[in-house]
């Protein structure tokens, strides 16, 4: 399994429409495409701004390719996401998982 890593920063009074923007629109699509297994949202004051975490989890790097397209590092990051962002990872990270083990 895959897990892709990205960060985005916003100014504290746009953190709550940038979480209601990726819990309702922006991740469902993305748990939609073939070989995605899941994900999980992190958010953390940092500073004068909010610090958000992505990490989804796809079956394999082709399905990454098969998402995210050729230039599977570059960070998608749509455009109503974009005006809401002070500043993002222009590019993620992807990590083989090598040990999981479940939350009781």
């Amino acid at each position: 399994m895959i897990a892709r890593i990205w960060h985005g920063w916003t100014h504290p009074e746009n953190a709550d429409a940038y979480e209601e923007l990726l819990r309702t629109r922006i991740l469902p699509g993305i748990r939609q495409a073939a070989g995605c297994r899941g994900m999980h949202l992190f958010r953390r004051a940092a500073g004068s701004e909010v610090e958000f975490v992505t990490l989804l989890f796809f079956d394999s790097m082709e399905a990454v390719k098969a998402w995210a397209g050729d230039h599977f590092e570059v960070a998608v990051v749509p455009p109503e996401a974009r005006r809401l962002l002070a500043r993002f990872d222009q590019r993620s990270a992807h990590f083989e998982t090598r040990f999981s083990l479940p939350v009781e």
